[in-house]
């Protein structure tokens, strides 16, 4: 990065002579030997006990042991068999990347660079990736005086490998340090417990169930090539096809934290919530022909998911991997998805169509505007609702051409869209340029609704006073805890969201 050139620069730029000897007893031995005949001393690859100018036999090697950063800077060439010409040599030098904490840039980094340029005559690595300092949930370092160091392998026994190494890539961001959340009891000095790390668990555990799925509902299958039947499948492969390039080009240009954050919008978010549940219906009650083909389609789009998280999240995407079948486009001929084909982004090129895009995105959100409104009154998921859709004339085309998928999706009786009006019994949900009328009429009791939900606002309103005033208490915020006075403010933020939101509910009713 560029905020650590410097660091590099200043150091070769202002070279000082360096000790290489330590007195230790542990290390690389220095390879000078003296003889006590002649006073002849020199650096040797091999050990001898013969001088080489007087022959005498009274030689030995200097006792001291090589700094250790002396010997560490050998490291890329000494342990591929140099000074040999070995094949590992060959494959492994020079290679990519070098991935390092930012204390070390002079320390090792540039020496080496230094002794390989030296010795070999090529440069060891192109990249330098300096990765963050992981920090206590206070911020402050993590050291095994104060005890608030998190052992890995007790996140690992807590919540798995997988969640653990996500986490912490979801972590990073702009910033150098990040801060780890992990409790640590400070009488025992044992991990708590680490929320982010449990909720990454929950992912690790989405994307087994979402193959389980998948797998479980092969039969008949034969491999063939995915193709698009229906509106979903042209927006799930275009998506596919967007997500197999922004991965490669966050991967390749070190954006780590993105990649893990938008690897998971995509699955959990894309093909989990949306794509796996409207392909069911073709799956249980779709023709042999239609069942296949969405058979297909979803062994397709798991395979490439699982190669996009595979570097996020090894294991379990490893063991999917391993029970999939081969898909139409790929042999599956590897014997292991860590060394099997990375998608490229041209490959699936093909598949992206813009306005398939556009034209699912808009359906989705009236879907999901119906759905919210099922979930806030409580109403049956059979409970078929009228829905009428204000907007302008491009997008009631759009959403026209996709009347038959948002009532058969969306549990909708009749849809209308363009410059409609809110009938009576109707609850308004606002998406962006889209207000979506929803119908309850002989469904919710309206006075009844509105006079729990005004119960509801006074209690949020007079619970949020309360935290106020303790906020606003200076006494208070002088002697709580840290932890403590963040807590009260989370608790304000979502009583003030909730009061929102209540409000905006009780406007349907007025």
């Amino acid at each position: 990065p560029a905020r650590w050139t410097d660091t590099y620069l200043t150091w070769m730029d202002n070279l000082k002579d360096w000790c290489i000897s330590r007195q230790l007893w542990w290390g690389h031995r220095i390879p000078v030997f003296y003889c006590e005949d002649c006073g002849w001393s020199d650096a040797l690859m091999e050990d001898t006990d013969v001088c080489p100018k007087c022959g005498g036999h009274h030689v030995h090697q200097d006792e001291n042991v090589l700094d250790t950063w002396f010997s560490s800077q050998l490291w890329t060439f000494a342990t591929q068999g140099w000074p040999d010409d070995t094949a590992e040599l060959e494959a492994h030098h020079p290679t990519k990347v070098l991935v390092t904490a930012r204390d070390i840039i002079a320390l090792w980094v540039a020496r080496m660079i230094m002794s390989s340029l030296y010795f070999t005559d090529e440069v060891p690595f192109h990249d330098v990736f300096i990765y963050a300092t992981i920090l206590a949930k206070d911020g402050s370092r993590m050291s095994k005086s104060k005890g608030n160091g998190v052992d890995p392998m007790e996140l690992i026994k807590m919540y798995g490998a997988d969640a653990m190494r996500y986490n912490l890539l979801t972590l990073i961001t702009n910033n150098q340090d990040v801060k780890f959340d992990a409790d640590i009891d400070k009488q025992t000095k044992a991990l708590i417990g680490s929320p982010r790390t449990e909720q990454a668990r929950g992912f690790v555990t989405k994307i087994w169930n979402a193959s389980r799925f998948v797998q479980m509902n092969l039969d008949g299958y034969v491999p063939g090539a995915p193709k698009v039947e229906t509106p979903e499948d042209a927006w799930m492969l275009s998506r596919l096809a967007r997500a197999v390039s922004e991965a490669t080009e966050q991967l390749e240009t070190y954006n780590l934290g993105d990649y893990a954050r938008n690897i998971q919008s995509f699955f959990r978010g894309e093909v989990c919530d949306w794509y796996i549940e409207l392909c069911k219906g073709r799956l249980l009650d779709g023709t042999p022909e239609e069942k296949l083909q969405v058979q297909r389609n979803l062994v397709y789009v798991l395979d490439v998911s699982m190669r996009l998280l595979h570097p996020v999240m090894p294991f379990v995407t490893e063991s999917v991997w391993d029970a999939l079948p081969a898909s139409g486009l790929d042999p599956h001929d590897a014997e292991f998805l860590m060394v099997a084909k990375w998608p490229e982004p041209s490959e699936l090129a093909a598949f992206v169509d813009e306005k398939a895009e556009g034209d699912f995105e808009l359906a989705k959100r009236v879907i999901s505007c119906v759905r919210s409104t099922r979930a806030r009154y409580r109403l049956s998921p059979k409970a078929e609702l009228a829905v009428a859709v204000r907007c302008g004339e491009a997008e009631a085309e759009v959403l026209a051409g996709q009347e038959a998928f948002i009532k058969n999706v969306g549990r909708v009786s009749e849809v209308s869209c363009g410059d409609v009006q809110k009938a009576e019994g109707a609850v308004s949900v606002a998406d962006g340029t889209l207000e979506i009328f929803v119908g309850l009429g002989g469904l919710v009791d309206l006075a009844a609704e509105g006079a729990r939900l005004k119960k509801e606002l006074a209690k949020a309103e007079k619970d949020l006073a309360s935290v106020e005033r303790t906020l606003g208490n200076q006494g208070f915020v002088a002697k709580a805890a840290p932890e403590v006075i963040e807590k009260k403010r989370a608790q304000a933020a979502e009583l003030t969201a909730t009061i929102d939101q209540l409000k905006s509910q009780i406007a349907d009713f007025e």
